[in-house]
């Protein structure tokens, strides 16, 4: 009976620790930007911002989705892994590579580049309780301007 009891215990163990290790990323899911609580610097804010984070068996898909203050839509897409190594980036003129080094279950750093040359640095972090995601990120943009953003999004 021990024995028994032994080898399901241990079973179990290896269970929970198995689902932990496939256990999705704590972004997976769709975000909407919250813009009373964020900051944008110099501006304008977004009129909205939505992005959706899917695992892949390439990694994990990002899609950004943007009306940008002036109406004018856009849509960056990403699939990265967190190994720090550049990945491409879709509809984006400011950076044409990202690449993610993760720092802990809710944290990642990401460095923007453009024709191999790093133009922005990003931090995203989830909330404890999994309801909000934070993307802070300090880069230059396409025309030269430097940025420095907090952008809050909310769970949907």
């Amino acid at each position: 009976m021990q024995t028994i009891f032994k080898t399901l215990l241990v079973g179990a163990i290896l269970a929970l620790g198995t689902n932990a290790a496939l256990a999705a990323d704590a972004a997976v899911g769709t975000w909407k930007l919250n813009v009373a609580k964020s900051t944008f610097s110099p501006g304008p804010a977004p009129k909205s911002q939505t992005r959706s984070y899917v695992e892949s068996p390439q990694g994990l898909m990002l899609t950004l989705k943007t009306v940008a203050a002036d109406g004018k839509e856009s849509t960056s897409t990403l699939t990265a892994k967190d190994d720090g190594k550049p990945y491409p980036v879709t509809g984006n003129p400011d950076f044409d590579t990202v690449s993610v080094t993760r720092v802990d279950a809710s944290t990642v750093h990401s460095t923007q580049m453009k024709a191999g040359k790093a133009v922005g640095t990003g931090v995203r972090t989830v909330s404890t309780d999994g309801k909000t995601l934070t993307f802070s990120s300090k880069r230059t943009d396409a025309n030269g301007v430097k940025h420095d953003d907090v952008s809050v999004y909310d769970r949907q």
